[in-house]
């Protein structure tokens, strides 16, 4: 799209505003960018200022301790996909103030800061045979000297982030032969790039690698995003800015890492799994202690500690942030009573340590300092539950609870505390969420019209889009001029009211542009990384549209190769188009020629039901088929005409039932709108 036609909203939005008359409040600071963000307001600029004097900003141990033990670092790390374009690029984020400093007024400072230190990236000596590579992936990925080679802890997301920064670790200490590989947990920035390293594996080291995880590793790793899937990545491209460019009015970091790498993404199956708190292992000469935490951050996961080097692995159990118990991409809420109890556990039990490392961000070094930052840490997951709950019981709804519950100042001052990706605020809805679910007892929220249905009678109520644009329009300028909370509560209303309009009208561009200049404003006033790609996404949107394609399924595939098959068929009955199934009764039984497994699939009351079976059950049809062309059928790489002609196929029964079938399953493309109908 020529660049004229992509900023024409924002231009015609402007032109209406000095039409109506509100010369006397600006709008924002500056002309809009090449995809059409806005600039800062006053009042944003003003909101953004009192973040100064809110944190105490002059203190360096977080840069000190991010750099420390810095053996060697790439100025020039961009990783390639194979099929073109960039799985990883941090020399676009050179933007950022290297010292956090002189931060611009579309982005939060204490954000800024937050991603200054992630921006230190390389390979780091952590200390006497621990070491770190950061800065390559989401993630970080831990080397532990052993006897006769190196652990691996958490080889990243995906096979090219993965290659590149073992590659380099090697390059730096000298190539020796990897002896075991943990994943700590079953995120996929922690297991997904495996393949990177075992690609640049002997055979030898690979016939006696040992590979650890918790105990049910496997399946929630290759389940996680199976059922949800579609909905979880499109939400995903929102939460992590993909569509948005590095700048400073655009994506500059998730509070956690920079983003996620979407590049390849793999899986290797556990040799030994850890199922209890205390477990010992003594791994290629190395003693290494368990903690089960599994239901904290993931549904699967341990930190561990190594005695010998009085180092404590706290894989996401602990992070330098904030963490969310509910993620915004769509997740099960997490037990924050739980978390907590775990973090505390953990201070007790490795109560000697004298080096924190994690999955994520820098180490820490000091007995005192690490008990005091898992004090804290786990301190602020009970508050947030504790006072969630007690005024829960009291009768607040959860947007009162978000909107009044503040930290308390021994817990708020420590940046290792702050909402750069979880926040106070959607944390405390999720406490509310696990114990209450979606209804606040409200009737009027019982049985609600739909959004565009209600946002049609509310604006004609108030007398029409064209009434309410104007009155908008009157409102955003008077929100540049006001204080800064004024002013950001103002945006926060106009974000709901012209959503409304959106909805109502959605061919309307002056509606749109308005509500993506407002989100701008909310997005440059974010903490949160995910917050601010959350809006400045939806500023993009509304200005471009959705995306014209989605995230590829293809790029699970060598995940869904090691999925348990009966999860596929969960996968296919959550896809049924009832509509189609109308009427429709048959059975399909599926046999695996390679595993050596069969499946009845049975569809009745436009539901669809499996159970495995003998391979001798009768069905009105029957596909035998090998897993990885079944995973290909799945994820778009073959179609029905691979699927009828293909070598690796065969049939009984009534083909034409079996295509039908096949045709009853939607084909979710991952692209559907969000900040319109």
């Amino acid at each position: 799209m020529p660049p004229f036609f992509r900023i024409f909203p924002v231009l015609l939005s402007v032109f209406t505003l000095l039409l109506a008359g509100c010369d006397s409040a600006p709008g924002p600071s500056s002309e809009a960018n090449g995809p059409g963000h806005t600039g800062p307001t006053a009042s944003t600029s003003k909101a953004n200022r009192q973040v100064l004097g809110q944190r105490p900003f002059d203190t360096r141990d977080d840069f000190e301790n991010a750099r420390q033990g810095l053996i060697a670092q790439d100025p020039q790390l961009v990783i390639g996909h194979p099929a073109g374009g960039e799985v990883w690029n941090m020399p676009a984020y050179s933007f950022i103030d290297s010292e956090g400093e002189n931060t611009p007024a579309s982005v939060n400072p204490s954000l800024w800061r937050q991603e200054a230190l992630n921006n230190i990236h390389g390979l780091f000596r952590v200390t006497d045979g621990l070491y770190q590579v950061r800065g390559y992936d989401l993630a970080n990925m831990s080397i532990i000297e052993s006897d006769t080679g190196w652990i691996l802890v958490d080889p990243l997301t995906a096979l090219e982030t993965a290659s590149k920064a073992f590659l380099f670790a090697r390059q730096q200490l000298g190539e020796k032969p990897v002896r075991a590989i943990i994943f700590t947990h079953s995120h996929i920035d922690h297991f997904g790039g495996v393949q990177g390293v075992l690609q640049h594996l002997s055979e030898d080291e690979k016939a006696s690698l040992r590979i650890i995880a918790p105990a049910g590793f496997e399946e929630e790793a290759t389940s996680e995003n199976i059922i949800a899937g579609p909905a979880m990545t499109r939400r995903a491209m929102f939460m992590y800015g993909k569509r948005l460019e590095r700048n400073d009015r655009g994506h500059v970091g998730t509070g956690l890492g920079k983003g996620p790498a979407f590049g390849t993404f793999g899986f290797a199956r556990p040799t030994d799994l850890v199922e209890e708190t205390g477990t010992e292992m003594i791994i290629d000469g190395v003693p290494v202690v368990f903690q089960i935490v599994s239901g904290s951050e993931a549904p699967a996961e341990f930190t561990f500690y190594l005695p010998e080097l009085k180092a404590f692995g706290g894989a996401e159990l602990v992070s330098r942030n904030m963490h969310n118990l509910y993620t915004l991409r769509g997740a099960k809420v997490r037990d924050a009573r739980i978390w907590s109890g775990y973090i505390n556990e953990a201070k007790t039990l490795f109560a000697d340590a004298d080096v924190y490392f994690g999955s994520h961000h820098w180490p820490l070094w000091g007995r005192e300092n690490i008990q005091d930052f898992l004090s804290k840490q786990r301190d602020t997951y009970k508050f947030i539950h504790d006072q969630t709950v007690r005024l829960m019981n009291q009768g607040a709804t959860p947007r009162e609870i978000a909107e009044n519950l503040q930290l308390p100042p021994a817990l708020s001052e420590d940046f290792h505390n702050q909402g750069y990706y979880g926040t106070v605020s959607h944390n405390a809805r999720a406490v509310y969420q696990h114990y209450l679910g979606w209804f606040t007892g409200n009737p009027a929220h019982l049985n609600p019209l739909p959004e565009t249905d209600s946002a049609k009678r509310y604006v004609k109520m108030m007398g029409g889009v064209r009434n309410v644009l104007e009155k908008a329009r009157q409102e955003f300028n008077n929100a540049a001029e006001m204080d800064a909370m004024e002013g950001r509560d103002t945006y926060r209303w106009l974000a709901e009211l012209l959503n409304h309009a959106v909805f109502a009208a959605p061919d309307n561009e002056n509606a749109k542009a308005l509500l993506a200049d407002v989100y701008d404003q909310l997005g440059y006033q974010a903490e949160s990384g995910p917050w601010r790609d959350f809006y400045l996404t939806g500023a993009y949107e509304l200005r471009h549209g959705a995306p014209e394609e989605g995230l590829k399924p293809a790029m699970m595939r060598e995940v869904l190769l090691n999925t348990p098959v009966s999860l596929f068929f969960d996968s296919m009955a959550v896809r049924l188009k009832a509509e189609d199934a109308e009427g429709e009764s048959m059975t399909v039984k599926i046999t695996f020629t390679d595993l050596q497994e069969s499946y009845l699939l049975t569809l009745q009351n436009s539901v669809l039901h499996h159970r495995t079976a003998p391979e001798d059950t009768a069905a009105d049809a029957t596909l035998r088929v090998t897993r990885p062309m079944f995973v290909d059928l799945l994820v778009g790489n073959a179609g029905l005409r691979e699927l009828l002609f293909s070598d690796d196929i065969s049939f009984e029964g009534s083909k034409l039932d079996l295509v039908g079938f096949f045709g009853m399953l939607d084909k979710s493309e991952g692209r559907f709108n969000i900040v319109t109908p």
